[in-house]
């Protein structure tokens, strides 16, 4: 990393787009790859534990910024990439649980598919219980079965992304600018849906790096 972080970085939510897609540069990818992998590597490591909680809990020490000048530049079917994208949702979720909890409620009502039962949040799903299954599913990328994290992740953001575009079509009148906003948002987190189930079948035919 280049700079010291001396406090997080708070995430604005507006930031969320800006990080969404942008190009891979050459000069960091093969960094990126390299810390990844041996990040994931490491992670399953016997006694690796304290390891992986001081990575599920980096960007509250550092903020975002700091996993950003890393992977946020690199392929979203990469490992690196994915592994972004993991701590991108996290982030919006932990910056407004109470946000991400009713847009999980709504999400789920409105979608009625399996998604509910493969993100695996506790019921009632409110601030707490959403903010920590992003926790299991970042732990879960490290330590445990990385597509079936990747899978869960994917659940998770179709969900929300389903919430949230439910809560612009209700502020819509009241609220266009608000709407407008949350539309973008609901299709960003679409699109890291569809990237990370991608992902999960990269990782099951072993083609993810």
């Amino acid at each position: 990393m280049t700079r010291d972080y001396h406090k997080p970085t708070r995430f604005e939510p507006h930031r969320f787009e800006g990080y969404v897609g942008a190009e891979d540069p050459a000069r960091l990818r093969a960094a990126a790859h390299e810390t990844a992998r041996t990040l994931v590597d490491r992670g399953r490591e016997r006694g690796a534990d304290e390891l992986v909680e001081r990575l599920v809990r980096f960007t509250d020490e550092h903020g975002v910024d700091a996993i950003a000048e890393l992977w946020a530049h690199t392929a979203p079917d990469s490992l690196p990439g994915a592994l972004w994208r993991l701590y991108l949702v996290r982030a919006l979720i932990r910056q407004d649980a109470e946000w991400a909890a009713n847009a999980y409620r709504r999400g789920a009502n409105t979608l009625r598919t399996a998604d509910e039962a493969i993100a695996g949040a506790e019921a009632p799903a409110g601030p707490e219980e959403v903010a920590r299954l992003a926790d299991l599913i970042l732990r879960g990328a490290f330590s445990g079965d990385l597509a079936d994290a990747l899978v869960r992740a994917a659940a998770a953001a179709r969900i929300l992304a389903s919430g949230t575009l439910d809560e612009a079509d209700a502020s819509d009148a009241g609220s266009p600018e608000r709407a407008t906003t949350l539309t973008t948002r609901a299709a960003r987190l679409s699109s890291i849906a569809e990237e990370l189930a991608n992902c999960a079948r990269l990782e099951r035919a072993s083609r993810l790096d």
